[in-house]
């Protein structure tokens, strides 16, 4: 007997939402999917995708250990979409999100993330990582431009 499971981001079942992204065999057609995708990728453990899936220029900057970890640690039990702007700009959209998840108490992630699109695939802007490049310098996304003319904007 075939088993059926639930994806995690919520939206139907893990075999034909989330999975064939977390395989490669797909690509989130847009920022509100990879950001869903994203989400079940914590909940599976799958930290290849979350790397591979945050902008470019930030992946070398990314702890797998720590990322890995944290997504072991915590029973992530539902996301939540808030608001989802699919054009910012020519190039960049946010998602507003709730992650529910407990580390043996309840807690509740809530964040508005950036992504961009960057040769046909979106990307995660991670605000949280410490180095930038400079406002004059080559993007992080990878675009070429001019970092102050692209992704700056969308880092707190």
């Amino acid at each position: 007997m075939m088993e059926f499971t639930h994806c995690p981001c919520g939206q139907g079942q893990y075999s034909s939402c989330c999975e064939p992204l977390h395989l490669g065999k797909a690509k989130a057609e847009t920022a509100e999917q990879l950001m869903r995708s994203r989400y079940s990728a914590f909940a599976k453990q799958q930290v290849d995708y979350i790397v591979a899936t945050t902008a470019i220029g930030q992946q070398a900057q990314l702890d797998r250990a720590a990322l890995l970890s944290w997504s072991i640690d915590n029973a992530w039990q539902q996301l939540e979409i808030l608001n989802s702007v699919p054009r910012v700009d020519a190039s960049h959209a946010m998602v507003e999100f709730k992650a529910y998840y407990s580390d043996g108490q309840a807690r509740i992630h809530h964040e508005q993330s950036y992504f961009v699109k960057h040769q046909n695939a979106w990307y995660f802007i991670d605000p949280t990582l410490q180095t930038f490049p400079s406002m004059k310098h080559a993007c992080l996304c990878g675009s070429e431009k001019k970092f102050k003319h692209c992704c700056a904007t969308f880092i707190r």
